[in-house]
């Protein structure tokens, strides 16, 4: 066994082991659920009303499949709440919002290079409004994952 200013290597590794895996699971989980719901309403505000005629749908696609469009919501949720769950400050509106742009940032900009990736022409514009939108939605998804995460410690 190997000692370290009196401290055995299994006792610091099981501490540490011990620190990452108690991340608040009640945190996580309400604030996933409560972020997925937020995400799905804000979704339907946002795409399904205000930019209803913006973003049509494909030809030769069928109806939305809403049990789909849920889950992608609630794993959206998940998301931020794992995101704010292993960091240390964010349990206020404006630090979720803070951490929900950048995330909402990277991960719109990411999903409109690969939807694009066979498209012959691109509309710029059209791409500047769907980031713009996910960035407002997570920011509102953000917030409340936050202000969550703040009412039960």
């Amino acid at each position: 066994m190997l000692k370290f200013n009196n401290c055995s290597l299994s006792g610091i590794f099981i501490s540490l082991t011990n620190k990452l895996l108690i991340m608040n699971v009640k945190n996580f989980f309400i604030g996933g659920i409560v972020g997925g719901i937020v995400d799905f309403l804000m979704g339907w505000l946002v795409w399904g009303i205000l930019l209803k005629d913006t973003f049509p749908k494909p030809e030769g696609s069928g109806p939305e499949n809403m049990m789909f469009i849920f889950l992608g919501c609630l794993f959206f949720g998940f998301l931020i709440s794992y995101i704010f769950s292993q960091g240390e400050g964010i349990s206020t509106c404006m630090s979720g919002i803070k951490m929900a742009v950048g995330i909402a940032l990277f991960m719109s900009l990411s999903d409109n290079f690969f939807m694009n990736m066979y498209k012959e022409t691109i509309d710029f514009k059209l791409m500047g409004i769907g980031i713009v939108a996910s960035i407002f939605v997570a920011s509102i998804v953000g917030a409340a994952v936050a202000v969550v995460n703040g009412k039960m410690k």
